[in-house]
């Protein structure tokens, strides 16, 4: 009988014929195989699987060589190449695959889901998880791992979903049977890797509440509100919500009938006495590092490790210089007495300086030779000699460390062929294959913590050195940026240096921030540079090339198209690049699509673009840069804050801007994202002399920041646009940083210096003939005036606006966008017609300013005219009407993204309302409410709003007094 071909993506794409594996190809070969197979019998076109493998850089030969790839495909996926009966069938202009659901794991995978909730459905929970169990054991690390472009990441995210949507139902089910206790450690690890899925969360407090930890629970839940609100501007979703309302009132309905099940207790790990080896054993550990502090955490992970029943191959990956070596030894001398048949140790130099990397079969004739094999009598060939050592080592338990390995490939044919051996492996690179396919433990080394890198020199340096002079041991650390290798080269410069104190040594590191070169040593293993320098001689000459331009980017981190407007290439592209830099450990991946590198690779980046990058493309990638982010920041003011626009030079070519889609709420969460890369950019930009950029991006990000409340930064950005404004002798740039300095002013309390920049602004826009720019600085004087308590002048102000632009409108230019400024105008004039105990003028110029919101479409210009409106309302006596209309601003704020800081004042009004109407607990309520917005903000404005409704809530617990009192009217 013909043995069945099966096909897997779940983890590499694999084609077996009945136990036999089918070589497949090069990876875009096996790209053709995975799109065909993911269609599930459907048919493909040739087109669709030209963009599936390349994308939009697809070659002009492209279908040739589809077809060729099919072909190879049909003769190794027949047996004796017999093609005519093929699984592949041609259909039209494009392939069949004929596969059977059995055939596929992502189809066997959909099918014990489905028997998984089958049977949930009729009780049987423990068959439930079985049948999940089996379904995810079904994936052998990342889907399509290996196949790279869009195509492929696009569907590595679809079946992810899948699996966890699995992981989700497995859990629940397991937490339905009682297993309370064992699910928190992996619920755990799940939040860890997926913060942003509150399923995992939800599953997490429910655990933490069914196993008696309560509080804990709770604390999850507000450890998602933060991550949520720094991330993306949201709440938790409101199953999460709910959840946290039904712990933290003890719900009695989330306990089960089954008790909790007692945690295993695991034994502390100590370290052993060194063992005595038997005469011709093997023990060829390096010695441990005398002075090895911290790792506390991760040596606790490894001590978790089974060292039995198993092969347990720990790949330790991590950036040049993090201290993988010493990490690696330390570990094994601690378990080095449970291997009696010997430690093996192997420099693979992946990474070495000056030589090749170490061939697999050189390599093993080593271990051979180490395990007491005659060296005459070893077969030829790496195959030969990979079974020879796998035959040695059965029934034998032996720990092999394998350091500094180059990739997965060099180290899979050193793994022993049965369980009883431990091997630990180090590499620069993640060794994702290693994981995927050998069932490696991944362990990701770190810089260390403050307390460690603290104790690392007290270790070296003696405590009382260290705790002589704290401030300079704490910039040591600060200039080492807490990698291992900086701070040993710091501390042995100290050594060596004993008369010198700490801070001169701290002066010498500040003096080279610049460059590495506090960081020489004779010994290039100890130079911090030469080090880096082994993985970054490693890329690929693309890759190379993206590394040194990121160091030309501000920090601290940079999303994927900035990346790819610096380096203007596509983001596919670049996509690819930055996975081998994360591989490579040259930068990280802290939050999806965001990347980062330390202080010291940066520095050394930058040292390498100056170097080996003419000057003229250094200049192109930062005005490249400078252009992502004045573009897009131009753009999401256009979608957020309903402004008029300055004008933008046309983009640079190979510039690479985000894309809101006309969403405001995507517009928010980038400024929220990008706030410090944006503060960063501004003065990088200066420094370089990006003059237009400066003054430019200043103006754009200046609206955001003047939503946060950072008047200080500001202020910053908004000197150093005038400062390029002057150097450019640009008058319409200097008008536009006098106003933005003077609204700064105005919110410090510095109100004459305000009165002057804006004054100011007006001279130099009336010079320019921008009269509507004009009108934006008259409201300006109108808000100095209401901080001063000149109500008439204020509404003096308002009405010149008004009048400018009543008198510009329809002469060119965004009618829209002006038709919006008109209605701020009718409604700053109405707000000042209050103040001056003018109501009824008041609703007439309100109302008109909605009426135009309405028809524009103008939400939050619409949201402060009801507030306006209700303000006015208000001291006519109609409260009722007062309330609906707070209520109507409310509702719209709402809509726009909830409550913020400036929509607060809207709240505090409202109270005041429901206190002048005799309802004193609606006005409580209310601002209670305010109350609870402005902790959770923390806006620099904040404060005094928060003592405003503290001082409402104190007066309504006061006996007697007036409502007006109460609410503080009596005292404006």
């Amino acid at each position: 009988m013909e043995a069945r071909l099966r096909f897997a993506v779940l983890g590499p794409v694999r084609a077996c014929r009945g136990s036999d594996e089918i070589e497949l190809g090069p990876p875009q070969q096996q790209a053709v195989l995975a799109v065909l197979l993911l269609a599930e019998g459907s048919q493909v076109p040739v087109s669709g699987l030209i963009d599936a493998v390349w994308g939009t850089r697809a070659p002009a030969t492209a279908p040739g060589i589809v077809r060729t790839y099919v072909h190879r495909l049909r003769k190794a996926l027949e047996p004796a190449g017999d093609t005519a009966s093929s699984v592949i069938r041609s259909t039209g202009d494009g392939y069949q695959l004929r596969v059977s659901p059995h055939e596929l794991d992502v189809g066997t995978f959909r099918e014990l889901v489905a028997q998984a909730e089958a049977a949930r459905r009729a009780g049987d929970t423990k068959g439930a998880v079985g049948y999940l169990r089996d379904a995810l054991g079904l994936w052998r690390g990342t889907a399509l791992a290996g196949v790279r472009g869009e195509y492929a990441q696009a569907q590595r995210q679809r079946l992810a979903e899948l699996r966890l949507s699995a992981e989700v139902a497995r859990l629940t089910a397991e937490l339905d049977l009682g297993a309370h206790a064992e699910a928190v450690a992996e619920l755990t690890g799940l939040v860890a890797e997926h913060p942003l899925d509150e399923r995992f969360r939800e599953l997490l407090m429910l655990a933490l509440y069914r196993s008696g930890r309560q509080a804990a629970s709770l604390a999850t839940y507000r450890e998602a509100q933060t991550l949520l609100a720094g991330e993306l501007g949201v709440d938790p979703g409101p199953t999460l919500q709910a959840m946290y309302q039904r712990v933290l009132r003890a719900d009695a309905g989330l306990l089960t009938p089954s008790a909790p099940a007692e945690p295993v207790p695991v034994p502390a790990r100590t370290s052993a006495p060194e063992p005595a080896q038997a005469p011709g054993v093997p023990a060829q550990l390096p010695a441990g590092l005398a002075v090895f502090v911290g790792r506390d955490a991760e040596l606790a992970e490894v001590a978790r490790l089974p060292s039995n029943g198993t092969v347990v191959i720990s790949a330790i990956a991590g950036m040049a210089g993090v201290g993988k070596t010493t990490f690696a030894v330390h570990w094994a001398r601690q378990v080095a007495d449970r291997f009696p048949d010997g430690q093996l140790y192997l420099n693979l130099r992946g990474f070495d300086p000056v030589g090749q990397p170490v061939p697999p079969e050189h390599a093993l004739r080593a271990l051979l030779e180490s395990l007491g094999a005659e060296a005459r009598g070893l077969p030829q060939g790496a195959d030969a000699l990979a079974a020879r050592y796998r035959t040695l080592l059965t029934g034998k338990r032996v720990l092999v460390l394998l350091d500094n390995a180059h990739d997965a490939a060099q180290v899979r044919p050193l793994l022993p062929g049965e369980p009883g051996c431990l091997v630990i492996v180090t590499s620069r690179n993640r060794l994702s294959g290693l994981v995927a396919v050998d069932g490696a433990h991944p362990l990701h080394l770190d810089l260390l913590s403050m307390l460690e890198a603290r104790a690392l020199l007290a270790r070296r340096l003696g405590p009382g050195r260290v705790a002589a002079e704290p401030d300079a041991v704490e910039e040591i650390i600060e200039r080492c940026a807490r990698l291992p290798l900086a701070l040993a080269v710091a501390a042995a410069r100290a050594a060596t240096r004993s008369a010198l104190p700490l801070s001169a040594i701290a002066a010498e590191l500040r003096d080279s921030a610049d460059s590495l070169d506090a960081f020489q040593d004779a010994d290039a293993a100890a130079d911090v540079r030469a080090v880096f320098s082994w993985s970054y001689h490693a890329l690929t000459p693309d890759a190379a090339r993206l590394f040194r331009l990121l160091g030309l980017h501000p920090g601290p981190d940079v999303a994927l198209p900035a990346a790819a407007s610096l380096a203007g290439l596509t983001v596919p592209h670049v996509r690819q690049l930055l996975a081998e830099l994360v591989q490579a450990h040259l930068v990280d991946e802290p939050a999806p699509g965001r990347y980062a590198s330390h202080d010291l690779l940066r520095v050394y980046a930058t040292e390498l673009a100056e170097a080996v990058d003419p000057p003229h493309q250094v200049r192109a990638a930062r005005y490249r840069m400078f252009d992502h982010y004045l573009h897009t920041a131009r753009e999401g003011v256009a979608l957020t804050f309903h402004r008029a626009l300055i004008s933008l030079a046309p983009v640079a070519e190979g510039m690479r801007a985000e894309d809101f889609a006309g969403d405001p709420a995507k517009a928010r969460a980038w400024f929220t994202a990008e706030e410090a890369v944006l503060l960063a950019a501004v003065e990088q930009a200066a420094l370089h002399r990006y003059d237009v950029h400066t003054w430019q991006l200043a103006w754009a990000v200046g609206h955001h920041l003047y939503r946060r409340g950072l008047p200080r930064e500001r202020e910053a950005v908004h000197r150093a646009a005038m400062e390029a404004a002057r150097r450019l002798g640009d008058r319409t740039a200097q008008a536009y940083a006098h106003r933005s300095l003077g609204s700064v002013a105005t919110d410090l309390g510095r109100l004459e210096e305000a009165r002057v920049q804006i004054e100011r602004s007006i001279e130099l826009f009336t010079e320019s003939g921008d009269m509507n720019a004009c009108a934006e600085s008259y409201r300006g004087l109108a808000a100095i005036a209401e901080r001063k308590g000149d109500p008439q002048a204020g509404l003096d102000a308002a009405q010149r606006s008004l009048e400018l632009l009543q008198a510009h409108a329809g002469r060119g230019g965004d009618d829209r966008r002006i038709r919006m400024e008109i209605a701020t105008a009718f409604n700053a004039v109405g707000w000042f017609h209050t103040l001056l105990e003018q109501p009824q003028q008041a609703l007439d110029h309100c109302r008109q300013a909605l009426v135009l919101c309405q028809e524009l479409g103008y939400d939050s210009g619409a949201a402060d005219s009801w507030d306006s409106i209700g303000f006015a309302l208000h001291r006519l006596g109609r409260h009722d009407e007062a309330v609906a209309a707070y209520r109507d601003a409310l509702a719209i704020f709402q809509q726009g993204g909830g409550i913020d800081w400036y929509a607060v004042g809207t709240v505090m009004r409202l109270g005041d309302v429901h206190l002048s109407a005799g309802q004193p607990d609606a006005a409580r309520a209310v601002w209670t409410d305010g109350l609870d917005v402005l902790e959770r903000l923390g806006h620099a404005d904040a404060e005094d709003l928060a003592v405003s409704l503290r001082t409402r809530l104190h007066r309504l617990d006061e006996p007697s007094g007036s409502p007006e009192a109460a609410a503080g009217l009596t005292d404006s």
